[in-house]
């Protein structure tokens, strides 16, 4: 308190209207930061539930609330549509909130790009990457194709029909620079949901599907589907004896992120309270077995770095599309 003595005398020596002014002024804003998280929170999944997006939300959700690190209650949402555009446009829209988050995939990015969203990602507070997500290309169990050269043998004849989540994102860029490479069309089809996705493919309404692995390794494993080629540098064991896109020189390059956002122009102690309690989720038992059992990458990069990260991947995701003339 130094300085406030110092500032007391030089003309307010004795004045304690003065003095109690200034006091109150740093107490005021220490109370402020201290406040923080005084309501409850609303955390947007901005896809249906059963994908890699809601299976992270309530995984993080669960691991904040065993170890008490909000104090307040947490209302999750799954506001699905438009590929993002409704749920990531829901926390736009309330803008200079601490208490409305979300977390993000390769839609983010790519939403904007060919939507006519108000948004884009990066108008949202960035607070963390936490891993990134690869594909892999899937068929169900009974397909008469067993390998990828199979597969893309008859799609060279006859253009299957694929799915994935959203339109014009990962789930379309992956598969479409792949089939670029190996030669071969699709029919894209966009589904909003996983659990959507999923029963199109095991009732023959579509062909193929792309999936990450946390999300189907339980139907790879029960043999209601068959993973044929995964777009990450190493197979995860759980999805069989399946080759990479790098090893047959079909690699694309492209994963989807895993990471947290806040309401644009988000107060500085949400932030801070965010950036301190990632630091104390990444480092929980029930975090490590997340990235674990739903085959991630682990790649965390706080605020700057994240949006930072977050521009290199927009600009990258744009490139691709355009040349693919998804946009224009």
């Amino acid at each position: 308190m130094k300085f406030i003595s110092e500032f007391v005398g030089t003309g307010l020596r004795g004045t304690g209207l003065a003095a109690g002014c200034v006091l109150g002024l740093i107490a005021g804003s220490h109370a402020l930061a201290q406040d923080y998280p005084s309501k409850d929170l609303d955390w947007t999944i901005a896809f249906g539930p059963g994908g890699g997006n809601d299976i992270m939300a309530r995984t993080l959700i669960d691991i904040i609330q065993k170890y008490d690190l909000y104090g307040q209650d947490i209302r999750a949402e799954n506001r699905a549509g438009g590929s993002g555009a409704v749920g990531w446009g829901y926390v736009y829209s309330k803008a200079g909130s601490g208490y409305d988050i979300s977390t993000t995939s390769g839609s983010l990015i790519t939403t904007p790009l060919q939507a006519d969203t108000p948004w884009k990602a990066s108008d949202f507070v960035p607070l963390a990457l936490l891993a990134t997500d690869d594909l892999a290309i899937m068929v169900s169990g009974n397909s008469e194709w067993d390998t990828i050269e199979e597969f893309i043998e008859s799609a060279k004849e006859t253009p299957p029909t694929l799915a994935g989540t959203g339109t014009v994102n990962v789930d379309f860029i992956v598969p479409t620079l792949f089939a670029e490479k190996a030669g071969f069309e699709f029919e894209y089809v966009s589904f909003n949901s996983m659990a959507d996705m999923q029963t199109a493919l095991l009732s023959g309404a579509v062909d193929a599907m792309v999936g990450n692995p946390g999300e189907i390794v339980g139907l790879v494993e029960s043999g209601d589907m068959k993973a044929l080629i995964y777009s990450g540098e190493t197979t995860p064991p759980a999805l069989g004896d399946v080759p990479t896109m790098d090893e047959k020189g079909w690699g694309v390059g492209v994963s989807m992120p895993r990471g947290l956002i806040l309401a644009p122009d988000a107060p500085q102690e949400a932030v801070d309270f965010w950036r301190a309690t990632v630091e104390k989720i990444v480092e929980t038992p029930e975090w490590e077995k997340y990235i674990e059992t739903n085959l991630l990458t682990e790649n965390i990069k706080y605020g700057d770095d994240f949006g930072t990260f977050l521009k290199n991947a927009q600009d990258g995701f744009e490139k691709v599309l355009r040349a693919q003339g998804a946009i224009k």
